[in-house]
């Protein structure tokens, strides 16, 4: 789901974050969590829908901080599985409650890995601007091919 807003939702300004797995510049993964991450193409996937000037941040959240997130800025008082954040044309955020997602995973018939570089173009998607929708679909379809998600 898309949100729109205006500053990042991360605490700390990049340059402050020990808990990162630093990418590029523009790219950066975040675990909030304390559990392992999949070992995904995020930074392929990124610069291909987004392009490699965009700055993104990913973060993987517990249930409880993207229930907080989802209430605040969507008022939907309840988790989810993905939440993105356009801060500007080049700067987004995405937040990924794995939690969420492997439960829903399996409602997609999907492995967890396989969903989570499912929501991962879900979100880049969202943050060219398209809402749900036929067009979304056929733009991420094409993404899915070409990353045999």
């Amino acid at each position: 789901m898309r949100v729109e807003r205006s500053k990042p939702v991360s605490r700390l300004p990049r340059s402050a974050r020990n808990d990162k797995k630093k990418m590029q510049d523009n790219f950066s993964i975040i675990n909030e969590t304390k559990g392992r991450l999949p070992s995904l193409p995020f930074e392929k996937i990124k610069n291909k829908i987004l392009g490699r000037k965009y700055e993104l941040d990913l973060v993987f959240v517990s249930d409880k901080k993207i229930h907080a997130l989802n209430k605040t800025y969507r008022k939907v008082d309840k988790p989810t599985d993905i939440l993105s954040f356009p801060i500007d044309k080049n700067h987004g955020e995405i937040f990924i409650c794995e939690k969420i997602a492997k439960k829903k995973a399996e409602d997609f018939e999907r492995g967890f890995e396989n969903f989570i570089a499912f929501l991962f173009i879900h979100g880049n998607v969202h943050l060219l601007g398209y809402d749900h929708g036929n067009k979304m679909e056929v733009i991420e379809t094409k993404f899915r091919k070409l990353f045999k998600i």
